[in-house]
């Protein structure tokens, strides 16, 4: 499974972590991905997805069932 937006395509970035002293070593920077189910096309997919493009809109999510909401207890 790739580490990639389905919709933008931002995936994982590579470079060094840098102490004080100059140490350095490797590191990876991960895109923040979120399971999400959308309409495309008129049929409900489940796509991952970066919370920039949810910010900004680029991603209509599906609406809810009314029956499948979840009960809240008190």
């Amino acid at each position: 499974m790739s580490r990639a937006c389905d919709v933008c395509g931002k995936g994982i970035q590579f470079g060094n972590k840098v102490s004080h002293a100059h140490n350095v070593s490797h590191r990876v920077w991960n895109p923040n991905l979120q399971r999400v189910h959308v309409v495309v096309g008129g049929t409900a997919k489940t796509l991952r997805v970066c919370t920039r493009c949810l910010r900004t809109g680029l991603v209509n999510k599906k609406a809810r069932k009314p029956g499948k909401a979840k009960a809240a207890t008190a």
